[in-house]
């Protein structure tokens, strides 16, 4: 534990930069834009992603079925989608970027129903409402301060570097697995909601990303000697005043554990700092990890969530691809 505090102490502060998807789009031309006046073949309202199946008339004749991909289900549900939005035969006009392999296969820019209302993708940061007491409640992520953009900056061992050159957003990525991210990264998304609920002697950590779920032991307990490995590992907690320090190893092997395609080893130890900011509208966490197998040097970085205690977060239930 001595370790584990002086580690805290080592982080403060480090700005934000750009938001980034849940989900590679790598793979879509995002410089072209399809018109397809189509008819609903199948609307899969699942994660980790929705999908919309369409028929449309092909370039050459005949007609094509072509597969829309859209964001998960709770991006798309705080957007206005319902299960029962799309049904077989509907008529829609759908306006999305193809893949560049040239397969019928595109992401949704903008979906146009026969009753003429336009649906989308909506992504956007929420401005704060209310003002929080304490880090209980629920919190959405701040795009601007996203961890990604972030940890990209950080210099990696040979071994590191080599990995984020040979990962392939499309067919390496956990998340099309319904592989959920390791800490810290669950309170820096932009698209989905936290969860923090305080009690006796832990705090739980909830994401609706992948439905995960955290539990920080605040009882003063240590780590235990041995540790069966897993994607969250063991946390464990402590407050100094009103911050509260989470120190968590016991972390299994990921392939894009570090983010951004940089894989991460069971040497990898985080700890992160959970404080209010002064007009109780954002959680502000600070956080530090290290991994010398994939990182050349520790990772300090600040993410921020908005106060939305207004919203409520929805289950992922992902089914893998």
């Amino acid at each position: 534990m001595k370790l584990s505090r002086a580690l805290s102490a080592i982080f403060m502060v480090v700005a934000g930069a750009v938001a980034h998807a849940h989900h590679s789009d790598a793979g879509y031309d995002r410089d072209t834009v399809v018109v397809l006046e189509a008819e609903v073949t199948r609307y899969v309202f699942r994660n980790p992603h929705l999908t919309i199946f369409v028929e449309a008339e092909g370039a050459s004749g005949g007609t094509v079925e072509w597969e829309i991909e859209t964001g998960s289900t709770p991006i798309m549900q705080r957007s206005g989608w319902t299960r029962d939005l799309l049904s077989p035969g509907d008529r829609v006009i759908v306006r999305a970027h193809p893949e560049r392999s040239g397969r019928p296969r595109a992401i949704l820019n903008t979906l146009e129903t026969e009753d003429g209302r336009l649906w989308s993708q909506i992504e956007r940061d929420l401005e704060a409402t209310e003002r929080a007491t304490s880090l209980e409640g629920v919190w959405k992520g701040i795009s601007t301060t996203s961890l990604g953009p972030q940890v990209r900056q950080t210099a990696l061992t040979p071994v590191g570097q080599a990995a984020r050159d040979s990962y392939n957003a499309i067919t390496d990525s956990p998340s099309a697995q319904c592989i959920p991210n390791p800490p810290p990264f669950h309170a820096s998304s932009s698209n989905y909601l936290t969860g923090i609920e305080i009690l006796d002697d832990r705090v739980m950590l909830r994401s609706e990303f992948f439905d995960v779920e955290r539990t920080v032991y605040t009882d003063g307990r240590e780590h235990p000697a041995n540790i069966e490995a897993s994607i969250q590992g063991h946390s464990v907690g402590w407050w100094e005043d009103n911050v509260l320090v989470v120190d968590t190893i016991g972390l299994a092997e990921h392939r894009s554990g570090n983010g951004g395609g940089i894989p991460s080893s069971s040497a990898r130890h985080v700890v992160e700092r959970y404080f209010l900011s002064e007009d109780g509208t954002r959680a502000i966490v600070d956080v530090f990890f290290e991994d010398p197998e994939y990182l050349a040097e520790p990772f300090t970085g600040r993410t921020e969530m908005t106060y939305v205690p207004h919203l409520q977060l929805y289950r992922y239930n992902c089914a893998a691809e």
